[in-house]
Formats: C-alpha cells, sequence, structure tokens
C-alpha cells in the first residue's frame, strides 16, 4: 500500500507530495464515458461494480495517490425518503423541495447499510484492488440542505437564506436530521474500509462568515464529533469559495483543509495553524501549455512547502473539457519536484 496521502494527512514526513483530483473519475475520461454512455447517472451510482471500474480508472492511468468512492453527495439525500431526478444539462433535481415543517417531517433518518448498501459493496471492492487509500466522502449539512430547499442547483440560494433567516427553528430541524443521517453514512463507509473521509461544502461560500458560523459550521463540526468516537480515519474538510470563512473552517475538527483556488496556499497556511492542507491548483490552469502548467505546479508546490502536511490537489473538481494528457503531466510533474 502506497500510504504518502494518508501520511500527509496526518502531517507526518513523506519522502514526495501525494496527489489526486477531485472528480478525477469522471467525463473529462473517454474510458468513463464509454461506462456512462450505457447507463444513467443514478444506476452508475447504485452498480458497485461500475463504481469499481469508474473508480479505479484514473488511478491505473495516472497514477494519482489516492482513490475517491465514485458516487454523489446527494445519494443519502435519496434515501431520507426524497425523489431525487439528474438530467442532462440541469444536474440534480428534487421535484418536490423540502420547504415546509410536514416536508421535514416526513423526512426520515436512514440505516445507511439497509438503504445504500451499494456504496459499501463498493468500498469493499476497491479495497481488494487498490494499492493507494480509498477516500469516502459526504456532502456538508448546509450543501445538502441548499439542493433539497432549492429543488436542485442555483445561483442565489434564494429558499435557503429564506428560511435561515424567516424560520431558523424549521432551518435547525432540516439541518438535524441531514446531519444525523450524514453522520451514520460517513461512520458507515469507515467500517466499509474507507481509509479516510472527505466532507465537501460546496455552497460554504455563499454565506457571509457570521451565517456560516451560525447555520453551517456547527453542523459539520457534529458529524466530525460523532467520527472521532468510532474511527481514527483522517478527515478532509472542503469548503469551496471559503478563503474568507479559514477562521471559521478550523475549528470544524478535521485533520485536512482543502482550499479552492482563490486564495494563495502560501497564505492560507499561515492562517490554517496545525493543519495539513489539500489544493490548491485552478481547473482551468489545466488548459495552460505544458511548459506554463509545470511551472505553475512547481511554484505551487514551493508555496506548500511550510505546510504542516500538503496533499496536491485542483481548487474543485477537474472540468470535463480538460484533456486527460493534462491530467497525467500534472501528476508526473508533482511527483518529479516534490522528489519521487
Amino acid at each position: 500500500m502506497n500510504d504518502t496521502f494518508l501520511k500527509a494527512c496526518r502531517g507526518e514526513k513523506t519522502d514526495y507530495t501525494p496527489v489526486w483530483f477531485m472528480r478525477q473519475a469522471g467525463r473529462y475520461l473517454p474510458e468513463y464515458r464509454a461506462v456512462r454512455g450505457k447507463t444513467t447517472f443514478l444506476e452508475l451510482c447504485k452498480s458497485p461494480e461500475l463504481c469499481t471500474e469508474v473508480t479505479l480508472q484514473p488511478i491505473n492511468l495516472f497514477g494519482f495517490d489516492a482513490a475517491i468512492l465514485f458516487s454523489d453527495i446527494l445519494i443519502p439525500m435519496e434515501a431520507m425518503n426524497l425523489k431525487l431526478e439528474f438530467h442532462e444539462g440541469r444536474g440534480p433535481v428534487f421535484p418536490d423541495p423540502v420547504r415546509t415543517q410536514k416536508a421535514v417531517d416526513e423526512l426520515i433518518v436512514p440505516d445507511p447499510d439497509a438503504t445504500m448498501p451499494f456504496v459499501m459493496e463498493t468500498i469493499k471492492l476497491l479495497l481488494k484492488e487498490l494499492k493507494v487509500p480509498l477516500i469516502g466522502f459526504s456532502g456538508a449539512p448546509f450543501t445538502l440542505a441548499t439542493y433539497l430547499l432549492e429543488g436542485g442547483s442555483s445561483k442565489f440560494f434564494y429558499e435557503t437564506k429564506r428560511m435561515m433567516f424567516e424560520s431558523p427553528v424549521l432551518y435547525h430541524e432540516l439541518l438535524q436530521k441531514i446531519t444525523d443521517c450524514t453522520s451514520l453514512y460517513l461512520q458507515a463507509q469507515a467500517r466499509a474500509g474507507a481509509q479516510a473521509l472527505q466532507i465537501f461544502d460546496s455552497w460554504a461560500g455563499v454565506l457571509a462568515p457570521g451565517d456560516y458560523a451560525r447555520f453551517a459550521l456547527p453542523y459539520v463540526q457534529s458529524i466530525i464529533k460523532d467520527l472521532r468516537q468510532v474511527t481514527d480515519v483522517p478527515i478532509i474538510y472542503f469548503a469551496n469559495n471559503g478563503s474568507t470563512l479559514i477562521p471559521n473552517t478550523v475549528t470544524a475538527g478535521a485533520d485536512v483543509l482543502g482550499l479552492d483556488w482563490r486564495i494563495n496556499i502560501k497564505d492560507a497556511i499561515d492562517k490554517v495553524g496545525n493543519h495539513a492542507v489539500q489544493g490548491n491548483l485552478d481547473p482551468m490552469a489545466l488548459f495552460l501549455p505544458q511548459e506554463a502548467l509545470e511551472k505553475r505546479v512547481k511554484q505551487l508546490l514551493d508555496d506548500a512547502s511550510q505546510a504542516k502536511g500538503h496533499i496536491f490537489n485542483l481548487g474543485h473538481g477537474i472540468l470535463p473539457q480538460t484533456s486527460p494528457d493534462k491530467a497525467r503531466i500534472v501528476v508526473d510533474a508533482v511527483h518529479r519536484f516534490s522528489g519521487k
């Protein structure tokens, strides 16, 4: 087992900087598109054999130092008694948004092993194949709540912020149910064998720092506190567009803070204290010519040299339009410049 990624998560000395990409198993890969072309996205997420296949694709192609379970953050929301659809060009849709007391009351906190056994089976299948650590994951409660409240993706988060400010008690009830579900879900992934866990707060950056501290952070802290009681796997917390939230996110309890590209990683390291960091190359940088891209990688590694631990990653998911060759160039450059 190549445990360089796990060592970096724990802030231990590594021989080189480990690297993986968010959405590394995805539409930029012809191999993924070939699998996806034969099934719907939701069916793919619920097929352990196909999830195993696509999770392994970028590991076998590029030599990433960690694999991330192929799934979607909204899978456990469907298990909470909600109808979930994925529409081409529109993304996830909840036809019946959760905006009333009755809708919140009808949500259940599911047993993840009973309602999402395909996720745990995928983890077990992957552990038989992988020689690098496997990362399990979930969405953060605030981010998950936005999809339930808005009925899908949003630019303005009108329904989310309206409930936060007009009906904070109802908002808390909703967030608490999502938190309970997410906590159990991540615990189940750890039991199944996931060797690290990442919590994605994709929409945290739409909140003012004070609102984040009140309406999002406590639920993440609760999940991590629960996890600490049952597992010692490293925990990564990624608050997208969260540069202004670092004074808050450092209190979440995670081992590693994921960083988007909107802050220089050297500046972020000065703020995070005794935390390892993950990130934070702009995904669009993969459209640079090879020489310029390698120079950007080298600069980022230099800027991160004083981190307690550094995991090289993108500042968000790799874009579908990216050439797979650029992924290979970055992985090779990270390994070469950092001493592998």
